[in-house]
């Protein structure tokens, strides 16, 4: 596809699922059920089939491993940076892990997948991008909102939860074929293939159906802080970050897309588990979604 039909494609799943919503077509039930076929068969289907076959020294370096914690930090700290002056704690909470969080999984690899190919190079580097930013970006947001709001978590569950996280375990499995030169036989390849090729469309109508614009009191200058510093400002320190590493171009290229996704949705149940404030996290998410399908544009462009 074309940068513009792509992205014409991501708005139109997106739609589906708001209407759908809407609608109520998308109860509850129905949108759990999505996510889990995209969380627990697409995405880890996805996952497997960008990674076994490559050349294990290709997809995994230091430089990618040292490039995504190298952003999320920056991000966390220019983040803190932005917020740390708005008073009420349970916004300045939301803002910070909002404004580095990425949706490196329902959007960031699916797009990836679907703009270089699910069995190019940059598929299976995004996928090990998945990886580590998931060990990075969720032990730190659960930190962040608990020590703003001075709430209590179990960050050895969380932890524990990743381990058990069936993207991961399909990371694992996929660099370890990947690494022994195994491939599983074609007809189990091409299951697999197929049930990838779902995760883009599946994950972009489960995330459309999961926005919501209920309330109207949030601070819009604060969301519009959180979706500057998301969708322009991440980016750019990912291209800063993975450049002077010295990263190879397909690396670059890789960090720089997947950065730029929106606001993750599970910081919304981050947010509302550890006195974050629930409103604000839910208009960030819909807001830098709807806004991510234009300022993908240009990123697409140059790096795509």
């Amino acid at each position: 596809m074309s940068v513009a039909s792509n992205l014409a494609y991501m708005l139109a799943l997106l739609a589906v699922g708001v209407a759908g919503r809407r609608a109520g077509v998308f109860t509850p039930t129905r949108r759990d059920r999505l996510t889990d076929l995209a969380f627990l068969v697409a995405l880890p289907a996805l996952v497997y089939t960008a990674t076994f076959d490559q050349s294990l020294g290709e997809v995994l370096s230091a430089r990618l491993v040292a490039g995504v914690v190298g952003v999320i930090f920056f991000g966390l700290v220019g983040a803190w940076a932005v917020h740390r002056h708005r008073p009420d704690a349970a916004t300045r909470s939301v803002a910070v892990v909002q404004s580095y969080h990425t949706n490196l999984g329902f959007l960031g690899l699916p797009v990836v997948a679907a703009t270089f190919g699910a069995g190019a190079v940059e598929a299976g580097k995004a996928s090990v991008v998945l990886g580590v930013g998931a060990l990075v970006q969720v032990p730190a947001t659960v930190v962040v909102l608990s020590a703003v709001n001075d709430a209590d978590a179990s960050l050895s569950g969380e932890l524990g939860s990743l381990a058990r996280n069936p993207v991961l375990l399909a990371l694992g499995a996929g660099l370890g074929s990947a690494a022994v030169g195994w491939s599983p036989p074609s007809l189990a390849v091409a299951g697999l293939s197929a049930l990838a090729s779902l995760a883009l469309p599946v994950a972009l109508v489960a995330v459309g159906g999961s926005l919501s614009l209920e309330s109207t009191t949030v601070d819009r200058a604060t969301v519009g802080a959180v979706a500057g510093v998301k969708l322009l400002a991440m980016p750019v320190v990912a291209f800063g970050v993975f450049s002077l590493l010295g990263a190879a171009p397909a690396t670059v290229r890789t960090g720089v897309v997947m950065f730029a996704m929106p606001t993750a949705v599970s910081t919304f149940v981050y947010a509302s588990a550890l006195g974050g404030d629930p409103d604000l996290a839910s208009f960030n998410v819909f807001v830098t979604t709807a806004v991510s399908v234009a300022t993908l544009g240009p990123v697409l462009w140059l790096f795509g």
